[in-house]
């Protein structure tokens, strides 16, 4: 029976992957900025769950959780990173301390977390950190820029630390999401301003296109806790993994475009070496 750190679990994927892991007779760290919000899935197994407070932007509560979630269950087990929001904005139009918010709890909130229980895994020689990130985080569009340089940067750090602690036991994922039914873009997405008209067919409208899509999100996210599972599951998983038809088509899409890209200019490319 292993024990799973969750953040971000009062709505959406982490409330869905919750669930799930007690389900399944596993024991869950079940946190929230308001654990309030959470007690509903504390019933489910009151003997094998816990509800802490946890906003990950606040060094202090990291370090707390997860001080209390290894004195409660003795090691955990699991962590899944997936607290974190939306922010859609132009570039030009971006606001910085918005900006800064977001990187705080997508990005820093994050490393955090994984900074503070790899102690803990190196010692016991075992452990697994899976990282909710996006398609966003493989491809960036107009509208999405601030939000997807979060998702890259985060998948830098989850690739490297792959890397880094595989020879420990460590297993490291991210998880590249595709569009599931939750608040992103509904409560949980902040916008940025809208004053610079040129941008209105364009960047405007594709802020537009992802508010409208709130509620109609093919993915579920009961079927991605399970995905998430499976991977915990696997004695070697690879450092990112694809979830939903949707972002894998477009992956796929994009990879062809950077190998036709990347041949048509091969000439270029290839000749900067200094002359022989």
């Amino acid at each position: 029976m292993r024990t799973w750190l969750i953040t971000g679990c009062s709505t959406g994927i982490g409330r869905a992957i919750a669930e799930y892991v007690l389900a399944i007779g596993e024991q869950a760290v079940v946190t929230a900025r308001n654990p309030e919000d959470v007690t509903d899935i504390i019933a489910l197994a009151p003997d094998r769950a816990i509800a802490l407070k946890l906003d990950v932007a606040d060094p202090a509560q990291v370090s707390a959780a997860v001080a209390a979630a290894e004195a409660r269950f003795g090691a955990i087990d699991v962590l899944v990173n997936n607290a974190g929001y939306g922010y859609v904005a132009s570039i030009e139009e971006g606001d910085e301390a918005a900006v800064k918010a977001m990187y705080e709890v997508n990005l820093f909130g994050a490393l955090r977390m994984m900074k503070a229980v790899l102690p803990g895994m190196r010692a016991r020689r075992a452990g697994t950190i899976l990282t909710i990130s996006s398609l966003a985080g493989r491809i960036s569009n107009p509208a999405t820029g601030y939000y997807s340089s979060s998702k890259f940067a985060l998948e830098a750090l989850s690739e490297a630390l792959h890397r880094e602690v595989g020879s420990l036991g460590i297993k490291v994922t991210a998880i590249a999401a595709g569009m599931f039914r939750t608040d992103f873009s509904g409560r949980s997405l902040k916008t940025g301003e809208t004053a610079v008209t040129d941008y209105d067919d364009g960047v405007h409208a594709r802020m537009a296109l992802v508010k409208s899509v709130d509620g109609k999100q093919t993915g579920d996210p009961a079927k991605l806790a399970e995905l998430l599972v499976a991977v915990a599951d696997m004695p070697n998983p690879p450092p990112q993994i694809v979830a939903g038809p949707d972002a894998y088509a477009a992956i796929e899409g994009r990879m062809g475009d950077v190998r036709a890209a990347m041949e048509q200019h091969r000439t270029l490319s290839a000749g900067t070496n200094f002359d022989a």
